[in-house]
């Protein structure tokens, strides 16, 4: 199970990478496996400001859609363009090319509410 050492995780299998006050949010190897194969990523919130624990958008699967949460708190900059015709980027490459929304962070706080790879580690048994 791949958790890269310089992210943060969420409760809800989220990962953000931070740089500077741009968070660039995804979701973890873990869920991607959990889903299977994922056909379809909904995002629809770009300029919109969204609090931590908001839904950001949605993640379709063959078996399953999944509500997608927001990590951190802010203002939606940008989505992965390259997941519409290739939302399968999400399991070959979770954290690299599989990243699906960039966010203007508006309070750093949000960032101690998550967890650390170790303790995202044994969130999932890994």
């Amino acid at each position: 199970m791949n958790i890269p050492q310089n992210f943060k995780y969420s409760n809800d299998h989220e990962w953000v990478k931070v740089d500077g006050d741009i968070a660039t949010i995804g979701i973890t190897d873990y869920a991607q496996k959990e889903l299977g194969d994922i056909v379809y990523v909904e995002v629809e919130v770009i300029g919109e400001t969204l609090s931590a624990n908001e839904t950001f958008g949605t993640i379709e699967a063959v078996k399953t859609v999944a509500d997608m949460l927001m990590p951190v708190g802010g203002e939606v900059l940008e989505k992965n363009e390259a997941l519409a015709d290739k939302p399968e980027l999400i399991n070959t490459n979770p954290f690299d090319q599989g990243w699906i929304i960039k966010v203007k962070m508006n309070n750093k706080n949000d960032l101690n509410a998550l967890l650390s790879p170790e303790d995202y580690s044994k969130l999932i048994g890994a």
